[in-house]
């Protein structure tokens, strides 16, 4: 399970307990909230993960802090093929183990931003996985996103409705104690608690997470 500290993730490791023995994947890049990690190994031992591995890639980074680059069209929180080298990561794991599956937590709307959301690059990833490694052809590896036809505001419904801990979970860009709520993080996360009808935990205490 590639794990951060948001709802996305945390709903689809809910998700993923229901049919797998889940082992979940964390990566720090440059300028990561230390807050998202930190949310994220709380989401862990909420669910009761027995092995959680962090993955340091310090060298990998947003769009806004690479200086000269050009990615006209696209957020500053882009990363250059984030998913090809976070789910190779997570293959090159699953390998080490023996998964059978990789589970993301991409929901509808991010396909609607970024092209490494959607099914015709994980279909085309999942078989070069397969090709690059008899011991994943023989697993048949699946890379399996269970949001993928939900929206924000339905993943935060199915969220409060199936009992995910929203008040530990993490979704400012900035670091510190609280949420900002001006970042496009905070703005997406305020949005699509509204639409879902959904008081969220963290408004009432300021953005401060548990």
């Amino acid at each position: 399970m590639l794990l951060s500290g948001g709802i996305d993730s945390a709903t689809a490791l809910l998700l993923a307990k229901e049919t797998y023995n889940v082992r979940a994947l964390t990566f720090e890049y440059h300028g990561v909230a230390a807050s998202e990690l930190k949310s994220a190994r709380a989401i862990a031992s909420w669910a009761g993960i027995a092995e959680h591995r962090f993955v340091r890639v310090p060298d990998l980074r947003e769009a806004a802090d690479i200086p000269g680059a050009r990615f006209d069209g696209l957020p500053s929180t882009y990363i250059p093929l984030r998913n090809s080298v976070f789910y190779s990561f997570a293959a090159s794991y699953g390998e080490e183990v023996r998964a059978s599956a990789i589970v993301g937590g991409h929901n509808r709307d991010d396909a609607t931003v970024f092209a490494d959301v959607s099914q015709e690059f994980f279909a085309s990833l999942e078989k070069a996985f397969r090709m690059g490694s008899p011991i994943q052809r023989r697993l048949k590896l699946r890379l399996l996103r269970p949001l993928q036809n939900l929206t924000k505001a339905q993943v935060v419904r199915l969220a409060s409705m199936r009992g995910v801990p929203l008040g530990l979970t993490w979704s400012c860009h900035r670091d510190g104690r609280r949420h900002c709520w001006k970042c496009a993080g905070c703005l997406s996360r305020r949005a699509a608690f509204e639409k879902a009808g959904v008081e969220d935990p963290l408004t009432a205490r300021g953005g401060k997470v548990t």
